[in-house]
């Protein structure tokens, strides 16, 4: 016998999502621009990095964690970034004596640096025993503190040109060996960058929760820690290794946001943690645990970022737009824990 669709269901479970497309309907048709390529484009480029965030955070929730380290990991990453890949001829570069780095390495040795914070989450909470919220609290403000100490709280700048080009180039622009392969196809000669990087995190991390034993420990323990330590789940290193992974995206995130901004400082990720828990919410990654899909994320976060674009459109205050995105990570969480008790 099949089942009835139930609408009523389907608009609870999908509030946030229906309400942000007709937000979004709304700006078009009173706004100019708002339909245009170049919208969309700023939207996609500005989805690149909190995307590959999100997917880092996600493991943390699956299962049933979380790390408010994230944003300001990110910020470290830029930073650290900053002072790899800052010009050789700029006047206040931070190391004048450091040789000329190609960014792929310095990039590896960010996201390096940045999976020795997740090990150290992932031991803090495997073994120790620490609660996720109160360990990545902790290393919130560690992480803050030594990206103060380590830039003076100076802003960061006089990037090379090799590092922007990351944030601000195009698959047309690709060079091998002299050669541009992709110039002459229209379709992908205008594909950037940051999207590249974004649906290779994406493919990634589909493969990894679906394909891998990994994945399947992961949902395991966000369904019932001690029945999978029970069936044989090796739950302390699953966590440390989730935890670890979730610091190279920020690492990853970090890089492309610093070379999109042309610049950092120890503000720069601030709230993005919440960003990231809020889109994974709005896409179906429960903070209860053992569930969670790579699409709904990048859903959740493709929600988030109109919500942000609409809300410009319409000429809101900035400060408003803050309160706006306060109330629909707790409409997310709130309608989270409703389908959850819905269930018990």
């Amino acid at each position: 016998m099949e089942k009835k669709f139930d609408v009523k269901k389907f608009l609870s479970n999908n509030a946030i999502i229906i309400l942000i497309i007709l937000l979004a309907l709304f700006t078009g048709v009173t706004t100019q621009n708002f339909f245009k390529m170049r919208n969309f484009s700023n939207l996609v480029i500005n989805m690149a990095p909190r995307f590959i965030i999100a997917c880092g955070v996600s493991g943390c929730l699956i299962t049933k964690g979380t790390d408010l380290s994230a944003g300001r990991q990110v910020g470290l990453a830029a930073c650290f970034s900053a002072m790899l890949l800052q010009s050789v001829d700029y006047a206040a570069r931070m190391f004048p004596d450091l040789p000329d780095i190609p960014w792929p390495l310095a990039l590896l040795g960010v996201v390096v640096v940045m999976g020795v914070f997740g090990a150290v989450n992932g031991c803090v909470i495997a073994f120790l025993k620490v609660p996720p919220f109160i360990a990545t609290l902790g290393m919130q403000t560690i992480v803050y503190g030594m990206c103060s100490v380590i830039t003076n709280n100076q802003p960061m700048g006089g990037y090379k040109q090799s590092y922007l080009d990351v944030a601000s180039g195009k698959l047309g622009d690709f060079k091998a060996f002299g050669v541009q392969p992709f110039i002459a196809i229209p379709i992908l000669k205008d594909i950037p960058y940051l999207l590249i990087f974004a649906l290779l995190v994406g493919l990634f991390f589909w493969f990894l929760y679906n394909k891998t034993r990994h994945g399947k420990y992961m949902y395991a323990i966000g369904g019932n820690e001690n029945a999978a330590q029970v069936a044989g789940v090796n739950v302390a290193a699953t966590l440390i290794r989730i935890y670890i992974l979730a610091s190279i995206m920020y690492g990853l995130a970090g890089f492309l946001v610093g070379a999109k901004a042309g610049g950092a400082s120890t503000a720069t990720g601030f709230g993005y943690e919440l960003e990231a828990i809020a889109a994974c919410t709005i896409g179906g990654v429960s903070t209860n645990g053992g569930v969670g899909k790579v699409s709904g994320i990048l859903v959740g976060v493709l929600v988030f970022e109109t919500l942000k674009i609409c809300l410009q459109f319409l000429g809101v205050d900035p400060a408003y737009t803050y309160i706006a995105q306060g109330l629909v990570i707790i409409i997310a969480v709130a309608l989270d824990l409703r389908k959850y008790l819905a269930k018990k």
